[in-house]
């Protein structure tokens, strides 16, 4: 042998070296427990081994996304009608949180100035009333008296007539008298018929100024009814309220009561927690791996314990421009939540695992396990308290484990590191 042409070592410890030499050079050895040893140290004390156990397989695609409910609906500040509404002050909120009913009083704001505007819209409303109903009886007298006019001025005209067929019989300057009386008469009642027409259309366009300035009126206490009532709004479907962020002070904070705030800012959600889902966003790389109906593990990433079934339910057809490149691009996927939580809230960060695949009653192995060499797969299997090298054939495989389709069986168990613990 190799050593026998070696000067032999003094003593026992000469004898013990190379006993050692002898063993690390005998041929067609795989392992030893020194190797073992070596691929402790190296792991820093972590797990060097695991037992192969049979158990179903799934090969699956990690997935970001949002908490969302399905029924949900934002209760905003509201826009009202008319000058000076910029701003609203809370005077009633609910709490965070609290469950809701249809019709539950979920936010109310400061209403005196509306109803003060209703009632100066009403005082003047009616005082607009009372000027019609005055300018409309004025019309009537005056219209009654220019109607006598006219009847007496009509009177006039056929008495100057009747004067006239005296003509014939009286003196000449006489009939001249009566001829101008009847002209007189004629142009009088001319004048009445054409100033009546005129004076009734004054009349009436100035009652109709009047209505106009009523129907503003009007309008305008009608405006501020309303004003005053959206001042309390109620919630339009059950679930928990859920208050929003607004930004004040230079940081984002939730609304409460007393604060003024502007119109159409948002300030509570009501959702539905029993119907919950996530809204992800898919790399057009992974997209093609996915499709309605398929099993996700939802997690929530703010309750590491906490986690879901899910199902896709729904995949956009058509993707939008990523955030990282114009070249880019993803796909929303919604997916439906089974169960419910109190920890279960909208805008939560969560991670889905959707399964692909499953290989029922597999050998499945963690990924460090196995060695490759080409296209052979080899894995560490134990013997004792040595290791020994094992051709194996691998089947599906996923990012962190893979199936062992023959070559070994459950209980091996196979050390860790194979690729780095391989010389």
């Amino acid at each position: 042998m190799f050593f026998a042409h070696r000067r032999k070592p003094a003593g026992a410890a000469g004898l013990a070296a190379s006993v050692v030499a002898g063993v690390l050079c005998l041929p067609g050895c795989r392992a030893t427990s020194v190797d073992a040893q070596a691929r402790t140290a190296e792991s820093g004390g972590r797990q060097t081994s695991v037992t192969v156990t049979r158990r179903d397989f799934v090969r699956s695609v990690r997935l970001s996304g949002t908490v969302e409910a399905v029924q949900s609906t934002t209760i905003s500040a509201p826009r009202l009608s008319g000058p000076n509404t910029q701003s609203l002050v809370i005077t009633k909120l609910i709490r965070p949180g609290s469950a809701v009913k249809p019709g539950d009083l979920i936010v109310e704001f400061d209403r005196q100035q509306q109803l003060t505007n209703a009632l100066d819209r009403r005082a003047e409303l009616q005082d607009l009333e009372q000027q019609i109903r005055k300018r409309e009886a004025q019309e009537r007298a005056a219209a009654a008296k220019d109607d006598s006019e006219i009847k007496v001025a009509e009177s006039s005209v056929s008495r100057a007539e009747l004067e006239m067929v005296k003509n014939d019989m009286i003196p000449r300057i006489n009939a001249e008298k009566n001829t101008l009386a009847l002209e007189q008469a004629q142009a009088t009642l001319k004048q009445l018929k054409t100033t009546y027409k005129l004076k009734r259309e004054a009349a009436e366009a100035d009652i109709r100024i009047l209505k106009i300035r009523r129907d503003r009126a009007e309008s305008a206490m009608k405006m501020a009814e309303t004003n005053a009532e959206r001042m309390a709004i109620l919630s339009p479907l059950g679930g928990m309220a859920v208050l929003k962020s607004i930004w004040k002070s230079n940081t984002m904070a939730e609304v409460q009561e007393g604060e003024e705030i502007r119109a159409g800012v948002p300030i509570v959600d009501i959702v539905d927690p029993n119907s919950m889902r996530v809204r992800a966003r898919v790399n057009q790389g992974d997209i093609n791996e996915l499709q309605s109906g398929q099993v996700v593990r939802v997690g929530l990433d703010a309750y590491p314990d906490l986690h879901f079934p899910g199902k896709i339910v729904q995949i956009s057809p058509l993707g939008v421009m990523s955030n990282l490149s114009n070249k880019v691009r993803a796909f929303v996927v919604l997916i439906a939540i089974e169960g419910s939580h109190p920890n279960l809230m909208p805008d939560l960060s969560a991670s889905l695992d959707v399964e692909l695949a499953r290989t029922p009653g597999a050998l499945v192995v963690p990924l460090d396990t196995v060695r490759q060499d080409g296209d052979r797969a080899f894995v560490s299997v134990q013997r004792g308290s040595s290791f020994e090298e094992r051709q194996v054939t691998l089947g599906a495989k996923s990012a962190h484990e893979v199936v062992v389709a023959s070559g070994l069986d459950a209980g091996a168990v196979l050390a860790r590191n194979a690729a780095r613990g391989t010389r």
